[in-house]
């Protein structure tokens, strides 16, 4: 049972860190969002810049104003020690800061997860989540508001890297294509645990950029958790349904 409450916590943080990006849900029609020019990378950017870059490349204005967003598909799931795969499929909605998400891995986990904004709820107990703005793009949309940080860490080969700090702490560390900004892999520290993500393919949708294929890795004592995410279907700025975010009583 705790191994798989750990699957759980593992895949369901991951996953919302790698295609979270909204900005909080704001009332009426967004306004249309320009498309910046690329920043060019060099050997003296900056690290606001490496972050400007990145979050351009992933849409810009564009992932900042998707009012929502479904994605569907298939993970596999790697226990420690064990090159056999456990299936599965995911689904994950969100819309500003709510979020519904669905894992079914079985016998490994079934799981399913709501924020409604204020209020959250997990089918397994003692899976808790932290509010999707704190890691990965969730923190990089973000990165010029006050109270964040962004500081230099060692690039990785032909990566660059910089360091997100949100106001309460929670860290994610960023590695960016030096040619086109495309964020190729992050790092999250939650709870004492580092977790991986390594971006292998991308696609463009209605000018976000999207991860389709990508896995993570994270660190246990009895081992690594490894998982490899297909996405199958993505959606934006759908009329959800009245109870997509209702928490169940």
């Amino acid at each position: 049972m705790k191994r798989n409450i750990v699957f759980a916590a593992f895949v369901s943080l991951v996953l919302i860190s790698s295609v979270y990006g909204q900005e909080s849900a704001k009332n009426g029609s967004p306004a249309s969002p320009s498309s910046p020019a690329p920043v060019t990378i060099t050997a003296t950017s900056t690290p606001d810049e490496l972050a400007r870059a990145a979050l351009i490349a992933q849409g810009g204005d564009k992932l900042k104003s998707v009012q929502n967003m479904i994605l569907r598909g298939s993970v596999q799931l790697y226990p420690p020690n064990s090159i056999q795969s456990i299936p599965g499929s995911f689904s994950i909605v969100t819309a500003g800061d709510k979020l519904r998400m669905e894992i079914d891995a079985r016998p490994a986990v079934v799981f399913k997860s709501i924020f409604d904004g204020q209020h959250s709820y997990s089918s397994m107990p003692n899976v808790e989540l932290p509010p999707l703005t704190k890691f990965g793009l969730g923190a990089l949309v973000r990165y010029n508001q006050p109270g964040f940080k962004v500081s230099a860490i060692a690039d990785k080969k032909k990566q660059r890297g910089f360091r997100i700090v949100d106001p309460e702490g929670y860290t994610t560390d960023f590695y960016i294509d030096a040619s086109n900004g495309r964020v190729m892999s992050f790092l999250m520290y939650y709870n004492g645990y580092t977790f991986g993500t390594d971006h292998t393919k991308f696609k463009e949708i209605e000018g976000v950029l999207v991860p389709f294929n990508f896995t993570q890795r994270f660190e246990m004592p009895q081992g690594a958790f490894f998982a490899e995410y297909t996405v199958k279907e993505v959606k934006l700025n759908q009329t959800l349904a009245e109870d997509a975010f209702v928490i169940p009583h």
